[in-house]
């Protein structure tokens, strides 16, 4: 299976960058996709961003487009979130989430890093 361990998350003021990251471990082969999910409090989980592992390709809810960007570092099995010009309503739990083959659902969640955003 595999393992993933989030970081980085912290209290920030409006406007302000955050990097987050998702370190993979285990059966690292056994991955089509890396995600990036957040969930506020009292509001379901959302879809923010998601990067295909082996050939980079992104996509991203449209409200992060243009202030977030993910990455992944396939040599250090990490997974990276850069967040700018942050917002209060981007303030959440963060999870990172593995889909292990094509069209499968994202699984193998990590335990969440709280982003909070001041205002």
């Amino acid at each position: 299976q595999v393992q993933l361990v989030e970081s980085g998350g912290g209290l920030v003021q409006a406007g302000g960058p955050l990097r987050l990251s998702c370190a993979v471990s285990g059966r690292t082969f056994l991955i089509y996709a890396m995600g990036w999910f957040r969930q506020a409090p009292g509001k379901e989980r959302e879809f923010v961003a998601a990067i295909n592992w082996s050939g980079g390709i992104t996509n991203y809810v449209d409200s992060v487009k243009g202030r977030f960007t993910i990455s992944r570092d396939n040599a250090k099995n990490t997974v990276y979130l850069q967040m700018n010009s942050l917002k209060p309503e981007d303030t959440a739990v963060y999870y990172c989430a593995r889909r292990a083959v094509r069209g499968a659902e994202f699984g193998s969640w990590g335990q969440g890093t709280q982003v909070t955003v001041s205002s």
